[in-house]
């Protein structure tokens, strides 16, 4: 993806952006690889139903194909590497965290499942929808050590056993007609009520609740710029739309912000 120019009074608004909060989707994650729950080179997963593996009711039926669904997922988050947009915010975080006002923060907000954004160097990080890489007993609720993820893709594998009380160990994401988790969620709108400009990143805004929180710094007046490759269902809400990736926008945004 070309660079693209960053306006002027864009510039300006981070330039002067003492609270930033920035909201990232798939499209984040992409740009390190994870753009895609199918595998070209094995094929195994490639009439997977992606829907169809993240309900509840699919895992008390059959939890085998599951759980080696996101195992080898989290083999392939694992493996991943923060690219520059993760590097990026993390250095925009790290200035507004030492501006003499002592007020300066950045919170980051995503809907994404990997821990890149940590491994970036990020802190102050809220998953709205979990992590691939955490996991609990889907019974007792007990937490549960990291399994052998799966480097090669498999049809079926059974759950590892709960060491409290035996039942299935799950993958600790949010599936579809879970709640959110309840801090996290708080912290994002705390942030959204409370920031001076988002940076929307990646994200189709089509998945609700996370979808509206943007909305909550709109109707304070509060300018938003988008980054993704192409219109989303966010983009009318943006001050400002760049149309490009993560990995080139953000590193020029931030060097606009710091300059």
């Amino acid at each position: 993806m070309t660079s693209v120019a960053i306006p002027t009074d864009l510039q300006d608004a981070a330039r002067s952006a003492r609270r930033v909060e920035v909201f990232t989707g798939a499209g984040m994650s992409a740009d390190s690889g994870l753009d895609t729950f199918r595998d070209a080179t094995t094929g195994l997963w490639s009439n997977v139903d992606a829907q169809a593996m993240a309900t509840l009711d699919s895992w008390r039926r059959d939890p085998d194909p599951m759980w080696a669904w996101y195992l080898w997922r989290a083999a392939r988050a694992r493996d991943a590497a923060p690219n520059p947009g993760h590097l990026a915010i993390a250095r925009w975080q790290d200035a507004l965290t030492g501006v003499s006002d002592s007020d300066g923060h950045l919170h980051v907000t995503t809907q994404n499942i990997d821990d890149l954004h940590e491994r970036g160097g990020a802190t102050d990080v809220s998953h709205l929808h979990g992590s691939l890489l955490a996991f609990r007993c889907s019974e007792c609720g007990r937490s549960a050590p990291e399994p052998d993820l799966l480097t090669e893709a498999v049809e079926r594998l059974t759950p590892q056993a709960c060491a409290e009380c035996g039942g299935p160990v799950r993958p600790g994401v949010v599936w579809f007609g879970e709640a959110l988790p309840e801090k996290d969620f708080a912290d994002a709108e705390a942030s959204m009520l409370s920031c001076d400009l988002v940076v929307i990143v990646g994200t189709s805004g089509v998945v609700f609740p996370a979808a509206g929180l943007p909305e909550l710094a709109v109707r304070r007046g509060v300018p938003v710029v988008e980054i993704s490759p192409a219109a989303t269902d966010l983009t009318q809400l943006s001050t400002w739309s760049l149309r490009t990736t993560a990995a080139s926008g953000l590193p020029e945004l931030v060097d606009a912000a710091l300059a």
